[in-house]
């Protein structure tokens, strides 16, 4: 696994203190960007929360998700949370040390109190002091909330006084990308009750649906959801139920549980978990498996695969100004693309961490990671080897047909509607569902060079009558690493 050192420099630690009275919760913020460019230590908000006692249980959810592996245990995680500033709202955002869970709360207009919320994204201290403080708020008593450092720092400080330097895995940027992927393709399929989601999830199991066992399944049943052995029409996939572990910190102030999943189709899904609370919403979303991260799923690389979305991401980058909802319609009205290339453009910008999907609103959220989007491609490992095979002048075109030659073996590359299926081990394995195989993507690559004329297409692709074929294979082809088939 590819890993870097991520440096977060913050002015002091997070702390809770008194204020006029009360408690003053100051989240102390790292080097982020904001309308006005890069800072050190970006300030977005001062004022207070409506509901002191719910945010600080949000808030130490994220960071449960945040400080946790859910697969391989004994690994240690230690993530600090991001936090996104979007005029009307704070989201704190977080995943997992294994890339399987997805966190966030949005605290939203009616649960903020006396200011404007700032637009920009950084990432900030959760300590351990801290949450130890958060949990034992208790009761109604008023609690400032400040994001970024306050005046008086601002004028003393020399320089950083905390650093944490924290190994940030390139799987976990990948994760970003392809957790917001899979929830552009979720619908609402249940809504509970408070009384019925308490129940529910207090009923689940510890442990269940792990790598390698069936995935457990609930499906709407009346007021509440019930278990199922089989993917019905429906249903939605809950891998993992000891997963949703963080949403115990909240129960006791939901006021209902939504649970999002895509359209059933036999194989284990991801699926989002949320609870609403007031003036804030705390958001789980889950990969398909425990031991799959979402890293994995290969959801972006259509996008990733063709220079027309980098152009096109480009431009919609210079139009996004930190929106709480993106419409990819009046994007393609301001930037003259049409709709599905605004959406595949988004897609590429989610890559570098540049926006997010929120179920709840069903449409894109803008922030910004201190990432790009070469560096997600540089470590994906199926599109590596794609470009690899195109420069090598593997692939053979013929009409809707494609021959791709990998190592020893030819595989043969069909297009039907639109969609690319291959005689490769990864197709036969998962048809799909994890995105496409390298020579697929290398098939799609050539395919749009070929149609642009590009010159890389006239080195790489040679034209044949009849295709050569193969047999349906029956062993992986083991050139390409971390199961970038």
């Amino acid at each position: 696994m590819t890993r870097s050192v991520q440096a977060l420099a913050y002015s002091r630690m997070s702390a809770l203190g008194s204020h006029q009275g009360g408690q003053s919760l100051g989240l102390e913020t790292s080097g982020g960007l904001t309308p006005l460019g890069a800072e050190a230590h970006p300030r977005f908000f001062s004022g207070f929360l409506t509901s002191p006692q719910t945010a600080a249980r949000g808030l130490l959810a994220v960071a449960d998700v945040a400080a946790a592996r859910y697969y391989q245990r004994t690994l240690r995680a230690s993530l600090d949370p991001v936090v996104t500033g979007n005029g009307d709202r704070l989201r704190f955002e977080s995943f997992s040390g294994c890339c399987g869970v997805y966190a966030r709360l949005d605290v939203l207009r009616d649960g903020l109190d006396g200011a404007d919320t700032g637009h920009g994204t950084t990432n900030v201290d959760v300590n351990s002091p801290l949450r130890e403080a958060l949990s034992r708020i208790g009761g109604d008593d008023p609690l400032h909330l400040r994001v970024g450092p306050d005046e008086m720092a601002v004028t003393t400080l020399d320089g950083p006084v905390v650093e944490k330097k924290v190994p940030l895995p390139d799987r976990w940027l990948r994760g970003f990308a392809e957790a917001q992927v899979a929830s552009a393709g979720f619908d609402l399929r249940a809504e509970l009750t408070p009384a019925e989601a308490v129940r529910f999830l207090r009923s689940l199991p510890r442990s269940a649906g792990g790598s390698g066992g069936a995935p457990v399944w609930v499906v709407p049943s009346g007021r509440t959801l019930r278990p199922t052995t089989r993917p019905v029409t429906g249903a939605v996939c809950l891998p993992g139920p000891d997963r949703l572990v963080a949403l115990q910190r909240v129960l006791r102030y939901a006021k209902a549980l939504r649970v999002y999943g895509p359209v059933v189709d036999g194989a284990a899904a991801p699926s989002a978990w949320e609870v609403e609370l007031p003036g804030m919403r705390l958001t789980i979303t889950l990969s398909p498996d425990p031991a799959r991260g979402f890293s994995g799923e290969g959801g972006v690389l259509e996008a990733l695969a063709t220079d027309e979305a980098a152009g096109d991401a480009d431009l919609v980058s210079v139009l996004l100004a930190w929106e709480p909802r993106i419409d990819p319609a009046e994007l393609a009205a301001e930037s003259g693309l049409s709709v599905a290339r605004v959406k595949a453009a988004l897609t590429l910008l989610g890559t570098a961490g540049r926006v997010g999907y929120d179920v709840a609103d069903a449409a894109y959220f803008h922030r910004e990671l201190p990432y790009d989007a070469q560096r997600a491609e540089r470590h994906n490992p199926r599109l590596t080897a794609a470009r690899e095979l195109v420069g090598a002048g593997a692939v053979e075109l013929s009409g809707s047909l494609a021959a791709v030659r990998s190592g020893e073996r030819v595989y043969q590359v069909r297009e039907s509607d639109g969609v690319l299926s291959c005689t490769c081990q990864w197709w036969a394995d998962y048809r799909g569902r994890r995105g496409p195989c390298k020579h697929a993507l290398a098939v799609r690559i050539v395919r749009r060079e070929a149609q642009t004329g590009g010159a890389a297409a006239a080195s790489a692709v040679t034209t044949t009558d009849a295709v050569t074929t193969t047999d349906a294979v029956t062993t992986t082809d083991t050139t390409t690493a971390g199961g970038g088939r």
